[in-house]
């Protein structure tokens, strides 16, 4: 039960105290001299650091392929053109996640049908997909929302053959599902690395896929068209989603860190935990399995009041994510119950490696004070 009295927080920061920031990427040395040595190679875009990126995350999501793209609106936009996916198609998007998953679907001159959320776990129910499959459905787009793992093994007896499962895992990197690594659980995944997520290159995303086809499809499309193997040739127009080098050997130098990056996020999830037990719902996964803790984002009554109040007290908080239907966008569809849940009590707390324990305190303070 969450406690029905987390409505009312401090009116205001302690005297002296700064603002907690909401998000910091773990950046040191080690990522400066990676950008140095770009610098003094002067070949800041399609050099070798790509490469070495896209091998590490790879080797991370266990798949054969990964592929850099310019952002992880990018990789979902380019899994979907990869796929084929244009007018006439559908494709089943949650109605809880970032508006990008259903954008990309919607640029490609497809329908996005939006399906219901858990509002616990916010990851879309098995069977609100399996419901709305119809034979337009080409793929259905799958958020492991803020890190915690979509239950795969019923989502692939949700689907009939013939329909792909995407992974958007842009928050993703590093959880794992029955003990399969996320990003390599679908025939495709969408990673990003937006400075809130756990690999930070400031923009940046990656496809990732075990099918060569595909890989090199998505290769085609992130430059221009131009053809991945051999002489200058393109077949079929394509779009620049290029990611430089520059960015590219902050990814490698961050990829070298990751499960030290990933185990300082479970010890901050747990330090929260301790604090807000019996206060807020709290974020949790499934037996088994590991959350990415992309973010941290408990459940709150009063959401918008308790929003305000933090930010009063000196404390950066933001809503959860977006309900789709909440949107113009996509306002012709609905109702979903489980979404509206979601979006009406979920609230990301400050989560990065520069909070101490008196931070920690002040957040559960804030949010306990009545």
């Amino acid at each position: 039960m969450v406690s029905p009295m987390v409505g009312r927080v401090v009116s205001r920061a302690p005297a002296g105290a700064g603002v907690i920031r909401l998000a910091w990427p773990d950046l040191g040395a080690e990522e400066l001299a990676a950008v140095a040595e770009v610098l003094e190679s002067g070949q800041l875009t399609m050099g070798p650091k790509v490469g070495e990126f896209e091998a590490a995350l790879a080797q991370a999501c266990e798949v054969e392929h990964a592929v850099a793209v310019s952002s992880g609106t990018a990789a979902l936009h380019l899994s979907v053109l990869a796929l084929g996916i244009g007018p006439g198609d559908e494709v089943i998007v949650p109605a809880y996640t970032f508006p990008a998953t259903a954008n990309v679907v919607a640029l490609a001159g497809a329908r996005p049908v939006l399906v219901d959320v858990d509002p616990e776990t916010m990851n879309v129910v098995p069977g609100a997909v399996a419901a709305a499959v119809t034979e337009r459905t080409k793929a259905v787009l799958v958020v492991h929302l803020f890190g915690r793992p979509a239950r795969w093994d019923e989502l692939e007896g949700a689907v009939p053959e013939g329909v792909a499962l995407l992974e958007d895992a842009a928050g993703a990197l590093g959880a794992r599902r029955a003990g399969r690594a996320c990003g390599g659980l679908g025939e495709l995944g969408c990673l990003s690395f937006h400075p809130r997520k756990i690999v930070a290159t400031g923009e940046g995303g990656a496809v990732t896929t075990d099918d060569g086809g595909i890989a090199d499809a998505v290769r085609r499309l992130r430059h221009h068209g131009i053809e991945p193997h051999g002489g200058f040739e393109i077949r079929a127009p394509g779009l620049n989603y290029r990611l430089p080098d520059i960015l590219c050997a902050l990814g490698v130098a961050q990829m070298r860190r990751l499960e030290e990056l990933l185990a300082e996020r479970e010890r901050l999830a747990a330090a929260y935990a301790e604090r807000l037990d019996g206060v807020v719902g709290l974020p949790s996964a499934d037996a088994g399995d590991r959350h990415g803790w992309q973010a941290y984002v408990v459940r709150v009554d009063r959401r918008d009041e308790v929003l305000s109040g933090l930010r009063e007290a000196g404390i950066e908080a933001q809503i959860g994510t977006y309900a789709l239907h909440r949107l113009a966008a996509y306002g012709d569809q609905g109702p979903f119950p489980g979404a509206d849940a979601a979006y009406e009590r979920a609230l990301a707390l400050p989560f990065h490696n520069r909070l101490g324990n008196d931070d920690l305190d002040r957040v559960a303070e804030a949010l306990s004070s009545r």
